[in-house]
């Protein structure tokens, strides 16, 4: 008879321990999933998901102006705020179900409840208390509150952003990281007058700095009033349902709405984790090793409960390397370098490997290849977005140690650009490799000499 009820029990029913329950069970491992919401974790139910939809509906103002310049005449048109959160719930309920179907297929058995841990291999799970040889925390995060912050009750995150009953006038978002800078473009292309507040000196602040200044001064060309170097001091409700927001700076303005994007927070509070005797960090994230493991030997942690990479893919790599690691007998460490990402503002950001900033700081001389122009598809439309197209390359090896775009379809080309800079390939296999004509990222293999080199930290040339 099995000494415990389960082989694995999964704490948090996101892609990541979504991933690791379904992979587990489907090599006919006893696995049980308790999740106390819905499953598909932040990015399906209120995350990349929903983003990326509301991302695509803010953009076709832009395009319903373009087509005049290709010949196309566009008539009235109107914008209908419910029915994009209808449809964005209906493609949301669509995937959890899948989620779930996953799960059940591979023989996983779901509880719809809180999980509590009592010791390192025992679980209260709704009325039920059973017990696991391994465990999975997989909790996720949530928006920081700022407690601190005068009113922040009456501020949005990003999770009621999604469902918000009418669209507002005018909002003001504090934070200069991919969330806020997404959430500003994407209420601007819906007609809301938005303005950014950060108190950085400028916004994205571990992205490339020339992607960095190339959106901001693209974003206030839109419209988008972006206040770096100040704070929220207090957020005060006036009779007339509006919010007086009082800023460092001095000044007050007020807004419809004001929401609050200023990082998140895991989720580790009431999971029993000192009953179970976890270790946690400063900032109550899960400390684990190279391979996710805890300090308790049976119970391990993937994705943004430990505050490591917050990113979706990131947690279902780690899921990937858990499942290797422990029932498969294949020790994986989770491998965190090279990691492609995407902002989806307007314009968009794609980018993988090191900054300038960080590789002058590492490198003795590097070689940074750079192009600005404005793509085709502007050219009939008379719009002036510029692109930018940036590589990083240590001089000596001439690898290729980062990749940065800024325009359209950035997300796409970084995907792609992840590979040959995870590869570890030279500048000099760019150059090999013949261009598409005519497209914008041939751009990335048609720059053969330097733009500039900087050298020990300094730019030269």
């Amino acid at each position: 008879m099995p000494k415990f009820d389960f082989d694995l029990f999964v704490i948090g029913g996101g892609s990541g321990g979504v991933r690791a329950g379904r992979l587990a069970a489907s090599m006919g491992k006893r696995v049980a999933i308790a999740e106390e919401y819905r499953f598909g974790g932040t990015c399906v139910i209120r995350g990349c998901v929903p983003k990326k939809l509301f991302v695509y509906a803010s953009q076709f103002p832009e395009h319903f102006q373009d087509a005049a310049g290709y010949g196309w005449t566009v008539g009235e048109t109107r914008f209908d705020w419910p029915l994009l959160v209808a449809n964005k719930n209906l493609e949301i309920a669509r995937l959890e179900a899948l989620y779930r179907k996953g799960l059940e297929n591979a023989g996983a058995r779901i509880f719809e409840a809180r999980a509590v841990l009592l010791d390192p291999h025992t679980v209260q799970v709704g009325g039920s208390t059973v017990t696991a040889e391994t465990i999975l925390i997989a909790t996720g995060s949530r928006p920081n509150p700022h407690a601190a912050l005068p009113g922040n009750e009456h501020c949005i995150f990003s999770n009621e952003a999604f469902d918000l009953e009418e669209l507002p006038r005018s909002i003001a978002i504090e934070g200069g990281g991919y969330i806020a800078v997404e959430f500003a473009n994407i209420f601007h292309g819906l007609g809301v007058e938005t303005t950014l507040v950060y108190r950085g000196k400028e916004i994205l602040g571990r992205f490339d700095g020339d992607l960095r200044r190339g959106l901001h001064e693209a974003m206030e060309a839109k419209g988008i009033r972006i206040l770096c170097q100040d704070i929220f001091e207090a957020v005060e409700k006036r009779d007339d349902g509006r919010f007086d927001v009082r800023l460092k700076s001095g000044s007050t303005k007020t807004f419809d709405k004001v929401m609050l994007a200023i990082g998140r927070i895991p989720n580790t509070e009431e999971l029993g984790l000192d009953a179970a005797g976890v270790k946690t960090g400063a900032r109550g994230e899960i400390l684990v090793d190279a391979y996710s493991r805890t300090n308790v030997e049976n119970i391990w942690a993937i994705g943004d409960v430990t505050d490591r990479v917050q990113l979706t893919p990131v947690a279902i790599h780690e899921a990937m390397c858990f499942v290797e690691t422990v029932f498969k007998g294949n020790p994986t460490p989770v491998d965190h370098q090279d990691i492609a990402t995407a902002v989806f503002s307007q314009p968009e950001i794609g980018t993988v490997g090191m900054t300038e900033e960080a590789a002058a700081k590492r490198y003795e001389e590097l070689e940074i290849y750079r192009a600005s122009f404005r793509p085709m598809r502007h050219t009939l439309a008379g719009r002036q977005d510029k692109m930018i197209m940036k590589l990083v390359v240590d001089a000596a090896s001439r690898r290729v140690l980062g990749a940065h775009v800024l325009g359209p379809d950035a997300g796409e080309m970084a995907q792609l650009l992840a590979i040959p800079v995870k590869a570890g390939l030279t500048k000099d296999a760019f150059d090999r490799t013949m261009a598409v004509h005519p497209t914008a990222a041939e751009e990335l293999v048609t720059m053969y000499q330097p733009t500039y080199r900087v050298r020990n930290g300094e730019r030269v040339g």
